[in-house]
């Protein structure tokens, strides 16, 4: 979960300097696709750990 957290934190760092910086428009595009791609793998991580019951 923490590295969930480190992966958002980063995006949206490269989104914030993506927009303020003039030029870098290119930074937030990368942020938004790594932002998306974390919360595909954070998905596929909790569907992973479904307990499975016994009878």
């Amino acid at each position: 979960m923490a590295l969930f957290l480190l992966i958002v934190i980063v995006a949206i760092a490269l989104g914030l300097i993506g927009v303020v910086v003039k030029g870098l428009l290119f930074l937030l595009f990368i942020g938004i696709v790594v932002f998306l791609l974390d919360f595909i793998f954070l998905g596929a991580r909790l569907r992973g750990r479904r307990r499975k019951t016994t009878r």
